[in-house]
């Protein structure tokens, strides 16, 4: 296993409040150790949209990954792909989701999960994890 520090070569922007969200992070986070993807949890309390350049109402709607190296915003099936392709294991999902017919069904299926997902339970979030706790 490479645990070599590296740059962050893409910043993954989540929901933390959404459980497919989160656990698919949570296998990301355990796959790729040597700090090459950053995540920001769109569902913090302190988290600052405009602080990391991204529109405060998109970002909630659909999945969010910047390139690090270019600067460049992916949104949607194409965030999936740039994200896929930074974890062993998952990379050749990458590949699948930019093969034309392929990404056209994907994008037809992101746009219904993005219709979705609001509307799905969401997790709780711990008492402290805010940094304000309950008593």
């Amino acid at each position: 296993m490479n645990t070599t520090v590296t740059a962050v070569r893409r910043t993954i922007f989540f929901d933390g409040l959404c459980h497919l969200c989160a656990t698919e992070i949570a296998l990301f986070q355990k796959r790729v150790k040597d700090g090459s993807l950053a995540y920001i949890d769109i569902s913090r309390p302190d988290f600052d949209p405009a602080a990391h350049g991204v529109d405060p109402v998109r970002v909630h709607r659909h999945m969010h990954v910047r390139d690090e190296e270019t600067g460049r915003m992916l949104i949607g099936v194409d965030a999936l792909a740039g994200m896929w392709e930074c974890v062993p294991g998952f990379r050749w999902l990458a590949g699948l989701a930019r093969l034309p017919v392929l990404n056209w069904f994907a994008r037809l299926g992101y746009s219904v999960f993005a219709w979705v997902r609001p509307k799905l339970p969401k997790r709780k979030r711990p008492a402290c994890d805010d940094g304000r706790c309950a008593v």
